[in-house]
């Protein structure tokens, strides 16, 4: 199913009339997009990380609260749609255990979620030239599984 279908399906599911959203995919690589993509369907991913510098001096890009998205697999099949629930930026080394269990990711805890961010925030920022500090800047987004279609 395409993204129009998807977007089809879920308004006559819903009776929502809104404009269809942009679509994305959690993690690196189609295995990890996967991975992520099935906590979210299963509602054990219920918020997500990202750099602040992916969205501009005043983060006028980031997620806003109510704002929807469709969630797409490592093949860019969409497989469900999230709300954002609430959006805070802070420093990498602020982020709470309860932020990190939120995640769903790997034990849940907090010292996998930083072992695992620092290796990909390391990355992304490298890729820009720039070098990872404890003090970076991350926009922690809570978010919720609104729909997904039936099986």
């Amino acid at each position: 199913m395409d993204l129009n279908e998807f977007w089809t399906a879920f308004c006559a599911a819903t009776g929502f009339a809104g404009p269809m959203p942009a679509a994305t995919r959690f993690g690196e690589g189609a295995t990890q997009q996967d991975e992520l993509c099935a906590l979210v369907l299963t509602k054990r991913k219920q918020a997500t990380a990202s750099l602040a510098l992916w969205y501009g001096d005043d983060l006028a890009l980031a997620p806003k609260p109510g704002a929807l998205s469709i969630i797409c697999d490592g093949g860019g099949v969409p497989r469900g749609v999230i709300e954002t629930v609430a959006v805070f930026e802070a420093a990498f080394d602020a982020v709470d255990a309860s932020f990190a269990a939120d995640e769903g990711e790997g034990d849940g805890s907090l010292g996998y979620w930083r072992d695992e961010h620092r290796r990909f925030f390391g990355r992304e920022l490298a890729a820009e030239g720039l070098a990872f500090s404890e003090q970076v800047r991350v926009v922690c987004e809570r978010i919720r599984l609104v729909w997904r279609p039936d099986k």
